[in-house]
């Protein structure tokens, strides 16, 4: 059920997108990059489906979920929806590798080689190829995912292993910090790994930066920013 602050923020949600839509071109312009090179996926964790929606008709095509059930669920709900792309861009146990292969184009959280080999068999019993991330925990905060940077050569290699993944670029979740500009060492680490192992043409996608901090994101080469809260408005408010 939806609250009347939760409806609301429904009606704010195409303004609110279009802002940020503004926000991501003219930090990719101020990096000397085309508004282009970065896409937005709008992470809709907690939101009702109208939600995604509302968005999708405001030319959203590419939304983030963290839990695999939620994704799911909604991915179901919304399979109406023209050319839309799931992304799972939360910590993945084993056990739900089976759901978000189902459902997810994109898996952002690829930390161990264990999980790397799940994915492929649940992939290729599909006869799908899905695309991956490694997530690498940059900023060493134990309540985070991620592989370390000294773990990423030999994720990336069990992965590339796999017949039915197909590694695209890393992820991180950056501390969160008052100071957005204080983050920006922990991006620039991100990509100085992503040169170290195989640089842009092996490595396309960096997946950095949220509603707090894409925009240093963009500064250091994010092609992917994850934005939930600037768009749908805090998870605190909405479903109920």
């Amino acid at each position: 059920m939806i609250s009347v602050d939760g409806a609301n923020e429904l009606v704010g949600i195409a303004t609110r997108l279009d802002e940020v839509r503004r926000r991501i071109a003219e930090a990719a312009r101020q990096a000397g990059r085309a508004p282009g090179s970065v896409k937005l996926i709008a992470v809709s964790k907690g939101k009702p489906a109208e939600a995604i929606r509302i968005a999708h008709g405001a030319g959203q095509l590419d939304f983030g979920e963290n839990y695999a059930q939620e994704l799911s669920d909604k991915a179901q709900a919304l399979g109406d929806l023209p050319r839309i792309v799931w992304h799972a861009i939360g910590r993945l146990q084993r056990n739900k590798a089976k759901v978000v292969t189902q459902v997810a184009e994109v898996v952002h959280a690829l930390d161990r080689a264990e999980l790397a080999v799940e994915l492929d068999r649940r992939a290729a019993s599909l006869g799908r190829v899905l695309r991956v991330l490694v997530e690498v925990n940059v900023g060493g905060e134990a309540a985070k995912g991620g592989c370390t940077p000294a773990e990423v050569g030999r994720l990336l290699d069990a992965t590339r292993a796999c017949a039915n993944l197909r590694p695209i670029g890393l992820m991180t979740i950056a501390p969160y910090l008052d100071d957005p500009g204080a983050v920006r060492p922990y991006f620039a680490a991100l990509r100085a790994l992503r040169d170290e192992h195989g640089g842009e043409v092996e490595l396309p996608e960096l997946s950095m930066g949220m509603s707090h901090d894409f925009e240093v994101a963009i500064a250091e080469g994010a092609t992917w920013v994850r934005v939930g809260t600037a768009i749908f408005g805090s998870r605190a408010q909405g479903v109920q």
